[in-house]
């Protein structure tokens, strides 16, 4: 009986600790009043206003791309372009690697024109509170070759105002996804200017993949003077304006496996705005400015991470860069330091097999070894518990009417034969985490994206393609939405069902144990249901250790006597 409570409340406890996470573990953010306080702090500054992008149309993306002169982008990993004629902004970005939907040729999109519906570009520029002309959103950039930007050939585009100064920006990538931009003002006239450096991301729109997972951020994350890390949501922007300063750090705009951000230099204060009128805005502009004497020249350096959230490539970036915290750009949250020992030794057993099906197998084997003393240990103050059952229920017969005595004649009972009954539920309390960290793990790991385990399995990051309701694909029909369960979460119920029959059950015609007996019965099904909608990896996963717990369960009940 005792076996069955602890079966019953760890099947609970892991179904609810997605919940709990948001109610706790999610990181408090700024009161409304704060926020405004720092606005209207912020904004009486001196600093001036960026010039916002107009968007003068909608049009398709490839008469977008045609319609404007370019300087091309490639490496190993991207290839995109860079608009000249709409202000220097880079605007046109695709993946060579990763496809729109598994087993289809169309690569991902990241970046947009701003004249088409899904707009979405970076840009960089200077503003002032002078009376000069600078560079604008629809300025037209002239570069002094048509080269090719690739890791080998920077490029460098110019703009002359006619009154004396010359803006030149110089833009070199690396063979993944590392864009540095290096601004340059040259000053040819007699008069003294006070510049602005900025750069801004620009959404027209929601991502049309967007999650809109609870425990998933999509939207604006921050990581300021090396600070946690601030996450805001795209509704919360829509519905405020936010603005910070800091002297070191970084943002992004960031969804489930993608990103777009901004590297600001990490010795000059800085500003930053969020905020919605038509389109999301996100901008950078360096609050001390320079000043611009006659005949002089002043420069400004940022860089930008645009491309795929892939885990080892920002570690190397987090080594190479020397910025804080970089590697939070994919966030596990409060339960960072055990996910990150749980990819480490998952990527190790790719590198092994090769295939994430196997190394999540792998992966819950070891998982189980670890944990076997634990729930050895377990096992043997449960069969302690268990024999002394008889004596519990005289206790409770003798005591039926006082429930206070009982329980303290009930645990004199336990401190008499040294028995712990809190020991019992120990490695519940540890492996709890453990589901949780897998679960962020494998819910946030672009390798699990059209990862492949077997052949009725494709993709490890989505659910079970196969319906239980068409017998798995065997009948030709096509099952709604809501009746997709497949294999793998029936294999799942199906191996509770049988980890629970192997457990005592509970006896006694009470209300509590004919409660458990229905609970018995009912949670595989009822797991089933929900876990049918969950990502094939993690299913897997808590299979496997289904039928793990099973073959533990076997081999302790045949060594461990009880009387």
């Amino acid at each position: 009986m005792d076996n069955q409570k602890n079966i019953i409340a760890a099947i609970a406890l892991s179904s609810a600790v997605i919940v709990l996470y948001s109610l706790f573990f999610i990181p408090e953010q700024p009161s409304k009043d704060k926020i405004l306080a720092e606005k209207e702090k912020i904004e009486s500054a001196e600093t001036p206003k960026i010039e916002k992008t107009v968007i003068k149309k909608d049009i398709s993306r490839q008469d977008a791309i045609k319609s404007s002169k370019r300087i091309v982008f490639e490496n190993d990993s991207i290839i995109g372009s860079i608009s000249l004629t709409n202000g220097g902004a880079i605007d046109d970005f695709k993946f060579k690697k990763y496809n729109k939907v598994l087993g289809g040729e169309e690569k991902i999109i990241l970046l947009n024109p701003a004249d088409t519906k899904d707009g979405y570009f970076l840009n960089t520029g200077w503003a002032t509170n002078d009376k000069i002309d600078v560079p604008k959103p629809n300025t037209i950039w002239k570069t002094k070759s048509n080269a090719k930007l690739t890791p080998n050939n920077p490029v460098t585009i110019f703009y002359d105002n006619n009154q004396g100064i010359i803006f030149e920006r110089t833009i070199s990538i690396d063979n993944n996804y590392l864009f540095k931009i290096n601004q340059k003002v040259i000053n040819n006239s007699t008069s003294t200017f006070k510049l602005y450096p900025y750069g801004i991301i620009h959404r027209n729109n929601l991502p049309e993949d967007l999650t809109d997972f609870y425990i998933l951020h999509e939207g604006v994350s921050l990581i300021l003077n090396e600070d946690e890390i601030e996450e805001i949501d795209y509704s919360e922007i829509k519905e405020k304006k936010y603005s910070r300063e800091a002297n070191s750090g970084f943002y992004l705009i960031g969804d489930k496996y993608w990103m777009t951000s901004i590297i600001p230099p990490q010795d000059r204060k800085f500003r930053l705005d969020f905020d919605y009128s038509t389109k999301y805005r996100s901008s950078y502009i360096d609050t001390a400015g320079y000043e611009l004497g006659p005949n002089s020249t002043i420069k400004h350096s940022i860089q930008s991470l645009i491309g795929a959230k892939e885990i080892s490539l920002i570690d190397k970036y987090d080594d190479d860069l020397k910025v804080a915290n970089l590697d939070l750009i994919v966030n596990y949250g409060i339960m960072y330091w055990v996910v990150r020992p749980l990819w480490v030794v998952l990527d190790y057993l790719f590198k092994f097999t090769s295939n994430y099906g196997y190394s999540i197998i792998l992966l819950t084997i070891l998982i189980r070894l670890v944990f076997f003393p634990l729930n050895q240990f377990s096992m043997r103050s449960m069969a302690a518990i268990k024999a002394l059952t008889p004596q519990m229920n005289l206790i409770k017969d003798k005591y039926k009417s006082d429930k206070q005595q009982q329980q303290k004649e009930i645990m004199k009972l336990y401190k008499v034969n040294k028995v712990n009954p809190a020991a019992s539920c120990l490695p519940i309390l540890i492996q709890i985490p453990i589901f949780f960290s897998l679960y962020k793990l494998l819910l946030l790991d672009l390798s699990m994206r059209h990862a492949p385990f077997i052949w009725i399995w494709e993709d490890l990051a989505a659910k079970d393609p196969l319906s239980l309701f068409n017998l798995f694909g065997l009948l030709p029909y096509n099952v709604p939405s809501f009746l997709e369960i497949g294999l793998l979460p029936v294999m799942m119920g199906g191996s509770m069902w049988l980890q629970m029959r192997l457990s005592p059950q509970a006896t006694g015609n009470d209300q509590m144990a004919q409660m458990q007996q229905k609970m018995f019965k009912f949670f595989p099904l009822i797991l089933t249901v929900i876990l049918a909608g969950f990502a094939s990896g993690l299913v897997l996963y808590w299979t496997c250790t289904n039928l793990l717990t099973i073959l533990q369960q076997w081999y302790l009940n045949k060594t461990i006597k009880v009387k």
